[in-house]
């Protein structure tokens, strides 16, 4: 930080700005030089790069102290054409109240009503020549100040009052461009961005630098990762800041049909970039037009391979261009083109985890109308395996929401909505929740992803068990910073065993459903493939999605059918699947790929089919047997499936119920229940006969306790049939 101009003007370091004051046309600095400048909180302050705009004076927050930056945004950093880490000088001006502003939009735009624009930039300080871009039904729309009444000087700024007059003029042609996409659009990418600045900004901006180092500039990056995490928008941001032309390509444009001019193609792309110099260039699915040469068969894809690494590191200079690709199978493209001098470095662009998806959902927000409710930290926290792409589209849902609840109130006959009708669309924290259901993350959805809704509250007793799996799953997958700073290690995996209907399923389901954790539910035949590595191939995916969308439940019901004995009497395909699949299972378990936020919950009521090499500390840490319940268990699990049920208070006497079922499962009591009203079901529609009837005396039905002992008998019989029995055989016909 340095003094100019008798101390009334400083030179700062520019800086991106937070998130939340992305749009507002607000400057951040901090105390100290707030005092030397003689500026306070809200007055207006000039900042001059090349260029000179104003900005409203905000301080900083306390981490950012005495380090000589200004925080500004991408709007205010072009309007004063500096990029990042650029020095910009500091003054303090007066503001003047304005009468008139003429703008010119930078784009085709909708009927816009000019009272609107005074409203949304109301106490914004501008000068002619700066660009203002106005929140528009969640999008933006770019202006560009043509004109202000009364006109500023050099010492002096205009700020849009409740009495400024708007006056929109036509799209202007010749227009100073504006940044699109700045580095505040990004959420959850602070480190990526940092080396992509590094890699591509400084290069092109500062050549000087690596003339000086005696190196050569890098001149590729590979941006990899799961879809809708955010590489096309990382390099649009790229070529935005640094003021770089840009050239998209992607696939299909250059493909074509004739011998040769798919290679043209990129050979005139190539020369426009270098003529155009510097430029970014951005091959978009990289994959797609640069495969592995030896796994395709097309000639056309061999030579468009060849081409590309001709361009990238041929005999001619490629100049000032850097090529940026991206892809989500980095393993597919042509190991050529990933070396030095071509790809230079390699970026992951990974899933972001809670402080990243928080500031996703605070862009997206950003312009929508929230009330005070909404808790943007807690839906970060529940919307585990989300990419940016997910949170968007959460935040559109949500949106919908509060239009379709408010539907009945919007009169659409008029050619405009009035402003007080719009006024009440406000999205809560309910049209959130609502949203959550709807949305399932794009990493999920190839493989069975359920959100259950069971809490420890529906499970009827086993409070020990309980308390076992809250200790190994659900608390540190909530408190994982407690569990690292205890070295405590998580267990990776936990069988559940016990006769069937104890609750094993449902367990599983509360553990996911407590823990706020994505929940995987597979059964286990659905895996098994006659086709050789198919079924290993459906376990390895299974496992690398929940590593991306982690902290997740892997449930395996039904393991002992997957994971048998190996070396036992079984033979043939099935057989030397089922060895294969446990395998796997194995080495996903307990191999070199740590899983890190994920925990595997199996099921089974056969241990003794289950392969001893899973039953082991490293694989399944924890052995938990799940009974049948006993007398006080089975009394609260007739508590919990009588809930809501039509049943007279005092009429039922759960004690002599949960006595008389002894050696009953938790699904043979939740049976009861339901049979007892399935009894008085028969009852009450034998007395009244048409649907009208029995819709008028509905209040009439209930059930007593004969009918529970009734269901009670009915369900032992079944329990107490023999196999041969219990099938149900054909009436014979002649």
């Amino acid at each position: 930080m340095s003094l100019s101009n008798g101390n009334s003007a400083l030179h700062l370091k520019a800086l991106e700005s937070y998130t939340r004051d992305v749009g507002r046309g607000v400057a951040r600095i901090d105390y100290q030089t707030m005092d030397s400048l003689h500026v306070s909180t809200g007055d207006i302050i000039e900042v001059r790069g090349e260029r000179r705009t104003v900005a409203k004076c905000l301080p900083l927050y306390p981490s950012d102290e005495s380090k000589g930056i200004i925080r500004v945004d991408g709007l205010v950093r072009n309007n004063a054409g500096v990029a990042i880490g650029d020095n910009v000088v500091v003054k303090k001006i007066k503001a003047i109240p304005a009468q008139k502003v003429i703008v010119t939009p930078l784009e085709a735009i909708p009927p816009i009503n000019e009272r609107y624009l005074a409203d949304a930039l109301e106490t914004t300080p501008i000068v002619k020549g700066d660009n203002v871009m106005i929140p528009y039904f969640g999008g933006r729309l770019t202006f560009q100040i043509a004109g202000v009444t009364p006109a500023v000087t050099s010492e002096s700024a205009a700020l849009v009052t409740q009495e400024t007059t708007f006056d929109i003029t036509e799209v202007g042609e010749t227009l100073r461009g504006f940044t699109q996409v700045s580095y505040e659009d990004i959420g959850g990418l602070r480190e990526e961005i940092q080396k992509v600045r590094e890699m591509i900004e400084l290069p092109l901006r500062h050549p000087e630098i690596f003339e000086k180092l005696g190196i050569e500039a890098p001149k590729g990056v590979l941006l990899y990762g799961p879809p809708g995490t955010g590489k096309t928008l990382l390099a649009k941001a790229v070529a935005s800041e640094s003021n770089a032309h840009f050239i998209s390509i992607s696939g299909p444009e250059i493909m074509s049909k004739f011998y040769g001019e798919s290679e043209a193609r990129l050979r005139e792309i190539f020369k426009e970039a270098r003529e155009k110099a510097p430029t970014i260039m951005f091959v978009d699915e990289i994959d797609s037009i640069a495969p592995k040469r030896e796994e395709v068969t097309g000639e056309v894809e061999r030579r468009i391979v060849s081409q590309i690494l001709s361009l990238m590191d041929g005999l001619e200079a490629r100049g000032g261009v850097i090529v940026i690709a991206a892809t989500n199978r980095p393993n597919a493209v042509d190991p050529a083109l990933r070396r030095p001098g071509r790809f230079d470095r390699e970026i992951e662009i990974k899933v972001p985890d809670r402080s990243g998806r928080l500031e996703i959902l605070q862009i997206h927000a950003r312009n929508m109308p929230l009330q005070s409710d909404v808790d943007q930290s807690r839906i970060a926290a529940i919307t585990h395996g989300f990419v940016g792409a997910d949170l968007e589209y959460l935040c559109k849902e949500a949106a919908m929401k509060c239009l379709r609840r408010m539907l009945p109130e919007l009169d659409l006959e008029q050619e405009q909505v009035p402003l007080e009708t719009l006024d009440k669309l406000v999205i809560t924290q309910g049209d959130f929740d609502q949203a959550i259901k709807d949305v399932m993350p794009s990493a999920m959805r190839e493989v069975f992803l359920e959100s259950p809704d069971v809490s420890w509250s529906d499970i009827g007793g086993l409070e020990q068990i309980k308390r076992e799996l809250q200790e190994a799953v659900e608390w540190p997958l909530k408190y994982p910073d407690l569990y690292a700073k205890l070295g405590h290690s998580i267990p990776k995996g936990i069988l559940l065993h016990g006769p069937s209907g104890a609750g094993k399923t449902m367990l599983a389901k509360a553990v996911a459903s407590e823990s706020e954790a994505n929940f995987i539910s597979i059964k286990g035949p659905e895996l098994l493939s006659g086709w050789v590595g198919e079924s290993e191939r459906g376990i390895r995916e299974v496992f690398r999605r929940a590593r991306q969308a982690s902290p997740c439940v892997i449930f395996f019901d039904e393991i002992d059918s997957i994971a048998t004995t190996r070396g036992g009497a079984g033979n043939g395909v099935s057989a030397g699947s089922t060895e294969r699949v446990v395998s796997q299972i194995l080495t996903e378990l307990d191999g070199i790929s740590e899983l890190r936020g994920v925990v595997v919950l199996a099921a089974t009521n056969r241990p003794d089919m289950v392969d001893p090499a899973l039953l082991r500390p490293g694989r399944f840490d924890r052995i938990v047997f799940v009974p049948n319940p006993d007398k006080t268990t089975r009394k609260r699990i007739f508590e919990i499936y009588a809930k809501g049920k039509p049943i007279k208070p005092g009429d039922i006497d759960l004690q002599r119920l949960s006595d008389i079922t002894d050696g009953f499962s938790g699904a043979d009591a939740s049976a009861v229940v339901n049979t007892a009203v399935s009894l008085v079901l028969h009852k009450y529609l034998s007395r009244y006969p048409t649907p009208e009837e029995a819709t008028k005396h509905a209040s009439e039905a209930r059930i007593t306790m004969h009918d529970f002992e009734e269901a009670v008998k009915k369900i032992r019989a079944q329990r107490d049939m023999k196999p041969d029995e219990r099938r149900v055989s054909r009436p014979y016909y002649r």
